[in-house]
């Protein structure tokens, strides 16, 4: 670690134009740790400090020149469809193509260190679950819940790399949903909506992760080249039903036998873009992660707790509404 902290990291971000990577690259080129910062994305991405250079290019094609004329030391993966896509097969070469595509460009530029954001969703949500999940908990996803399957299907894909490259270092970090006053996703999307609907006779307790935490554990496990599987949340949990109470929203409980078809028939009718009704499970039943691993193994305690972040980001959304 001294050597390299020495010389400065040289580090590549996939899917530098989003919520999670934009702050990231703007945190690493601010960093004395870090020579030079390479942003990727297939999104058009305007760089703002000398650090940082930027390229328009899609995951699912090589990008080992890129890797290899900068030097790069270490690759973040950021870059996955979150929202569902009505062509599955699509969103999969998307993510599970464009991630197998971006561990073949990093063994052809001999990088070091692989850091993979994956997520808490790969442990599924279903009644009489074993959450807590560790670590070593079996990987179950809801069947039909893309994003989850998608990561299912990458996390293996990470493993075989680091068996096949015994000298480098990859990180996956299982993230369960980020709150902030910069995030993006189906939860803050729902502060915008009318009311928020659950499933009549149940209420899971949720977890989310500061989007500053994030980047603190993000940052450390680069500069620590950190190897292994590691869970990440805020401390403690929230009711599902506290989302709407704090975002200021109507909740509409809604019996499973009506909500779920209902679901499924606005998402084959193009009626609604969220979710087919797979996605209901994710607000009817617990998914929660033990975080326990991560501050064993590195001391790393998240500022925020997962009321915080859920706080933060109301906050932010509601403001910016009335602006």
């Amino acid at each position: 670690m001294s050597s390299l902290v020495a010389n400065g990291l040289r580090v590549a971000v996939t899917g530098a134009a989003g919520s999670i990577g934009a702050r990231l690259v703007g945190r690493l080129a601010a960093s004395n740790d870090v020579d030079a910062v390479i942003a990727l994305d297939a999104r058009f991405i305007d760089p703002t400090h000398p650090k940082v250079t930027a390229y328009q290019r899609d995951i699912s094609q090589p990008v080992e020149d890129v890797f290899k004329e900068h030097g790069v030391s270490s690759v973040v993966h950021l870059a996955f469809q979150l929202k569902p896509g009505r062509n599955r097969e699509a969103v999969r070469r998307t993510n599970v193509g464009g991630t197998a595509q971006v561990l073949q460009s990093c063994q052809a530029a001999d990088v070091d260190h692989i850091l993979y954001l994956s997520s808490t969703t790969v442990y599924g949500a279903r009644p009489n679950n074993s959450a807590p999940f560790t670590e070593e908990s079996p990987m179950q996803p809801v069947r039909g819940f893309q994003y989850a399957e998608d990561k299912v299907a990458t996390e293996p894909l990470l493993q075989a790399y680091g068996l096949d490259n015994p000298n480098t270092h990859n990180t996956v970090l299982r993230g369960c949903v980020v709150m902030g006053p910069n995030s993006d996703n189906f939860i803050t999307k729902a502060f915008s909506k009318p009311l928020l609907v659950s499933v009549l006779g149940t209420d899971p307790q949720m977890q989310f992760i500061h989007e500053d935490d994030l980047q603190d554990v993000l940052e450390l496990c680069l500069k620590a080249q950190l190897s292994g599987v590691y869970n990440i949340a805020g401390a403690g949990t929230v009711p599902y039903s506290d989302i709407a109470r704090v975002a200021g929203r109507r909740s509409l409980p809604v019996p499973a036998a009506l909500l779920y078809p209902l679901t499924q028939a606005t998402w084959v009718l193009r009626l609604q873009g969220d979710s087919p009704s797979c996605g209901l499970d994710m607000i009817r039943w617990p998914w929660v992660a033990n975080i326990e691993k991560l501050r064993r193994e590195t001391g790393f305690t998240p500022r925020y707790t997962s009321r915080q972040a859920l706080d933060a980001s109301t906050l932010a959304k509601l403001s910016a509404s009335h602006t």
